[in-house]
């Protein structure tokens, strides 16, 4: 039997579901409460194995306080499709979106936008970018 991949849209969407519940501090079970479901079934949003309807996007928009047009903002070009410059800067910044999906990058982010003194903030972006180059090597 062949598994079903699902939609890298509805994966994209999913994705962003999961950046703003998690930047909010709300746990799958809360979310799903709000929603009459059970934490499985966010799971399944936020991986983008099933398909969020219009209905439902929307009520999931007004529990984690942003519109619906922020669950496409960053959304990859679709293959196959003309890609005009605009797209091509989504693409490139889709690798950022894919980061911040994972519990890691929304802990590093987090963590980066509380340090306040520029020269500190530098100095990590200059350790990360050491860091890479020697893993890199």
């Amino acid at each position: 039997m062949i598994k079903k991949v699902p939609n890298p849209i509805d994966q994209h969407v999913g994705s962003r579901v999961r950046i703003r519940r998690v930047l909010v501090g709300m746990s799958q079970e809360k979310l799903g409460e709000a929603l009459g479901l059970t934490f499985q079934q966010v799971q399944k949003y936020e991986k983008g194995t099933n398909r969020i309807g219009a209905s439902r996007l929307q009520q999931i928009a007004s529990i984690l306080g942003v519109t619906i047009s922020f669950f496409f903002e960053g959304l990859p070009p679709e293959a196959g499709t003309v890609h005009s410059a605009e797209h091509a800067d989504e693409a490139d910044t889709s690798h950022v979106i894919e980061f911040l999906s994972t519990t890691e990058g929304l802990q590093l982010n987090k963590a980066f936008a509380r340090i306040k003194d520029p020269k500190v903030r530098r100095r990590v972006v200059d350790l990360v970018s050491t860091l890479s180059q020697e893993h890199a090597a």
